[in-house]
């Protein structure tokens, strides 16, 4: 049993805390039906903007891709290149951040933004408590630009390799 050879390392078990019951709250109040999810889902998708935001952090250095859509397929491709040392999180939160900014500017305000980021997607979504001081600052920033936008929503993909096979 493991618990017994741990025992003697005086390491002990302590259970995770758990996110108040804001989380069911914020659950029911998300999947309750309004007037505007009963549209026929063509509707609602009709006028979405997408954003496609990947970043990488290596030894060379930081920095990000973003890809904007147009809902008639209109393209804006980006990339950027960070003068400082950032995670591979930080830097999605970057190219995130970077991407709603442009749109902002743009007056888009239905928008779809798409990361492989587990943490940022969970983080932005509420799914997830920010506990590290850089992600408490992005996600206080990205919660600050919600407001320019009737819909956003962030959405996980699946992360790409170099060769652009799944993995």
């Amino acid at each position: 049993m493991w618990s017994v050879e741990l025992g003697e390392y005086d390491v002990k078990f302590e259970a995770r805390p758990a996110i108040k019951s804001q989380v069911l709250a914020d659950f029911v109040g998300d999947n309750t039906p309004t007037e505007c999810m009963e549209e026929n889902p063509s509707e609602i998708e009709k006028g979405m903007w997408k954003l496609s935001v990947d970043g990488s952090s290596c030894l060379t250095g930081s920095g990000a891709g973003l890809v904007l859509t147009s809902p008639d397929g209109w393209m804006l491709e980006y990339a950027l290149r960070f003068k400082f040392r950032a995670t591979n999180n930080e830097a999605e939160w970057e190219a995130l951040i970077a991407g709603l900014t442009i749109a902002r500017h743009l007056e888009v305000q239905r928008i779809e933004a798409s990361s492989d980021s587990q943490l940022v997607v969970g983080l932005a979504n509420g799914e997830y408590e920010a506990r590290e001081y850089l992600m408490i600052k992005y996600l206080s920033h990205f919660q600050g630009m919600r407001s320019a936008f009737k819909v956003l929503r962030i959405v996980k993909v699946l992360k790409r390799s170099m060769c652009g096979n799944l993995e």
